[in-house]
């Protein structure tokens, strides 16, 4: 595979990213943790829009099923953790280009969220770190997991229910297809847990325990192609363990851990790059690589890795897969860059 990058801007504490189409056609969207603005690129050139100046603060960007660009995103969660005021936003595309912005929930400390849809219904799903903070290392006050359905008219109230507690440094998420139903992964300290929406409106969510151990991110992915999905997990809150767990006889076990040393690993994703199983992974200190990691034998089973680029500290990414090429959005946060990297074989 080769790797070729294209810087898009310049935005301080980059950190999250999303694509999805408005208006039928593809966007890309940046935004910085920090103060500051959300950006949306159009087209084969990359055309440079504002969707928001400001607050900034922001931690994921999901769009809505169904709607023609609308999306939820997080606000107001700064660096380090003060994030009292977090707040979920709806952005809306207009007819002149610009973007309605409007605050629908107020949830202190949510750091990742969803919408999840499953009999046809779309659910809210969100984590929040913890519930409050004295100071930054103040974990006392575990977050929880908020679930409501989602109105498809966002002007009226989204209820919200409190169905799990106690999760410490409640940080990492991934969407999943969990034993043939949608589910949302949710990590912490206290370890992994498969989130399930109800079959039909009015029942019960599920909550299935997938490890027990601190993980603090999580992607999931078939990567030596056996039919049986491995657990990638950086472990543990913002850690220096990138690991693959594969399940043997009921349990997962470790079988692989990135050999170089890293700290405050934060990338990780695992999917299809040039119709190859590949796992993605990233870390803000030390090399500040962005990585990626392949099967490279079934039997005996052993992994080979490269280096897409070192020095950028990369928060959150992206795949977009193309007929001719992949992409990898990447915001490289430690570097306040939003960049692209096209893959091709």
């Amino acid at each position: 595979m080769k790797f070729e990058k294209k810087t898009l801007a310049d935005l301080h504490r980059c950190y999250a990213v999303s694509s999805f189409d408005v208006n039928s056609e593809r966007k890309i969207f940046f935004a910085t943790e920090g103060e500051g603005a959300c950006y949306m690129f159009s087209g084969s050139d990359f055309k440079q829009s504002t969707v928001w100046d400001g607050p900034g603060g922001t931690m994921s960007i999901v769009p809505i099923p169904e709607k023609n660009g609308d999306f939820l995103a997080v606000q107001n969660f700064f660096p380090t953790f003060r994030s009292e005021n977090a707040t979920i936003v709806w952005g809306k595309p207009l007819e002149n280009g610009e973007w309605d912005i409007r605050t629908v929930l107020s949830l202190p400390y949510v750091h990742r969220f969803d919408i999840l849809t499953s009999g046809g219904v779309n659910y809210f799903i969100g984590a929040t770190l913890c519930t409050s903070k004295k100071d930054k290392d103040d974990w006392s006050d575990p977050g929880k997991i908020y679930v409501g359905v989602l109105p498809d008219d966002l002007s009226q109230p989204i209820k919200l229910t409190v169905i799990k507690e106690g999760l410490t440094k409640n940080h990492g998420y991934c969407r999943a297809l969990w034993n043939g139903r949608t589910a949302g992964m949710v990590t912490c300290e206290e370890g992994v847990f498969a989130v399930i929406p109800p079959k039909s409106k009015g029942e019960e969510w599920t909550i299935e325990t997938v490890l027990e151990k601190p993980v603090s991110d999580i992607a999931i992915i078939d990567i030596d192609e056996d039919g049986i999905d491995e657990l990638i997990t950086i472990e543990a809150f913002h850690g220096g363990n990138f690991v693959i767990n594969k399940k043997v006889g009921e349990k997962y076990e470790e079988i692989y851990r990135y050999p170089k040393e890293m700290d405050f690993g934060h990338v990780v994703w695992g999917g299809m790059l040039r119709g190859i199983p590949t796992i993605i992974g990233g870390y803000r200190r030390f090399e500040k690589e962005l990585f990626y990691i392949q099967c490279e034998s079934k039997n005996p089973l052993t992994f080979k890795t490269g280096v897409i680029e070192a020095g950028t500290g990369p928060s959150n990414i992206y795949v977009i897969n193309d007929k001719d090429r992949d992409i990898i959005v990447s915001a490289n946060r430690e570097i306040g860059e939003a960049a692209l990297y096209f893959v091709t074989d």
